[in-house]
């Protein structure tokens, strides 16, 4: 192993053990890697990949979404969805587990945030499943993975990111339709193991609802639903771009959440607006930081040296696609999504196209692993917040939580070999 590449390596576990916040443990470990190359101005580098990095017109959709989905947290959308999912799954045993699954697709989908679903869905949905008798730490189980849905039904930021990382190869448009029915077989999965889980230990009798009742329920859901049509029946429509139409979901969800729902003042848009802004800037500082790690490793032809490593293993497709799913896996428990995708993804992107897999079903594949990762410690961001909404602790969680992890890894193997379940969209649709 060359001096940089362990300069590189040794120095980001070291910050990532000192609580180092991840930007910057990217970025300090970038420098210092920089540093032990030697013939090269550091601090300019790394300064100069970090304002290259965001220097991106498809990157502008990612605050708008961002802002889109702060509008639509506070916005009682959530509620609604939340009555609606009652309608279609609360009439069976377990019902609220059910009711949370969906709810968290539904949700997800529209806020493109699985932190912003954990905590809007499962700020409800947890007090009320704990009242109705259900075990806490199951309930928070439920919202932690559920949440994770939403990353992979569209708009989802991160797959806007994979779209950058791959350079145009693939459309946003192309990754946003493929992420569909992945998303719902997992969120399938996930209502099997909550479902037999509340079978077993008798939770929940179910509610049953009119047909007027549903009707009305729907009808009150029907403005936020139209949301992911807009954004993404616009896109493929050819009406707009994906950044645009993520500056029309913001305009929308404003008028949503201001006009017609009325949960919003317009004294709390400041507040909104600066929330938005910060999250985005910590997701801009992490793409910037991570850009300057690509760099390091591409300097250093470590994508070259692991595409060789992994070749001289084996040329099998089955395994390799294996071997990089439970790297990825583990790469998720340490590292958040977003500098995941960036880093990895020219790493192991020509490796899998070389033995014939579609950029568009490897990137599905890389946003699944991921999804698994933020809900596992040591950095899981789902499950810390979903801890502190249930108010129980990480331990008990993962005794409750490993069913739903298996059931989120069988269906991640499933879609890996069954390519078709992520291509099927987007070849109807010409991509």
């Amino acid at each position: 192993m060359d001096w940089p590449l362990i300069v590189l390596i040794s120095s980001f576990l070291f910050f990532l053990v000192l609580n180092v916040p991840i930007a910057f443990s990217i970025g300090l470990s970038s420098l210092l890697t920089i540093f032990a190359i030697g013939g090269i101005p550091g601090f300019m580098t790394v300064a100069f990949k970090i304002a290259t990095g965001i220097d991106s017109f498809a990157l502008l959709a990612i605050p708008f979404f961002i802002l889109a989905g702060q509008l639509m947290g506070h916005g009682g959308i959530a509620r609604r969805l939340i009555d609606f999912a009652n309608v279609l799954v609360g009439r069976f045993p377990g019902g609220l587990s059910y009711v949370n699954i969906m709810t968290c697709m539904l949700f997800g989908a529209i806020s493109g945030s699985a932190v912003a679903a954990v905590s809007s869905v499962g700020g409800f949905m947890i007090p009320l499943m704990n009242e109705e008798g259900y075990d806490r730490d199951f309930n928070a189980s439920v919202s932690i993975t559920a949440a994770t849905t939403g990353l992979l039904i569209p708009p989802s930021n991160v797959m806007i990111v994979y779209s950058l990382a791959t350079g145009g190869a693939v459309s946003i448009a192309a990754i946003f339709l493929a992420g569909f029915l992945p998303g719902i077989l997992m969120g399938l999965g996930l209502m099997v193991v909550s479902g037999v889980i509340s079978v077993r230990n008798h939770y929940g009798k179910g509610i049953k609802f009119s047909f007027k009742q549903g009707v009305v329920k729907f009808m009150v859901a029907l403005p936020a639903l139209f949301l992911v049509v807009l954004v993404l029946g616009g896109i493929l429509a050819g009406f707009f771009t994906a950044t645009e139409a993520s500056a029309i979901a913001v305009v929308y969800a404003l008028l949503l959440s201001v006009f017609a729902y009325k949960e919003v003042k317009i004294k709390e848009l400041p507040r909104i607006f600066l929330q938005a802004g910060i999250t985005t800037s910590v997701v801009f500082l992490l793409i910037g930081t991570s850009m300057a790690m690509s760099y390091v490793l591409s300097y250093e032809n470590i994508p070259q040296a692991i595409s060789a490593a992994l070749l001289g293993l084996t040329n099998n497709k089955i395994l390799i696609l294996l071997i990089i799913n439970l790297m990825l896996l583990f790469v998720g428990t340490f590292m958040d999504m977003t500098p995941a995708v960036l880093i990895f993804t020219p790493i192991f992107l020509p490796i899998v196209v070389g033995l014939g897999v579609d950029p568009i079903h490897f990137g599905i594949l890389m946003i699944m692993n991921l999804c698994i990762g933020i809900c596992t410690p040591p950095v899981g961001s789902c499950l810390f917040v979903g801890c502190g909404i249930a108010d129980t602790t990480i331990t008990r969680v993962i005794q409750k939580i490993l069913p739903f992890f298996a059931a989120m890894v069988v269906v991640l193997f499933i879609v890996t070999y069954v390519p078709a379940i992520s291509l099927i969209l987007p070849k109807l649709f010409g991509f």
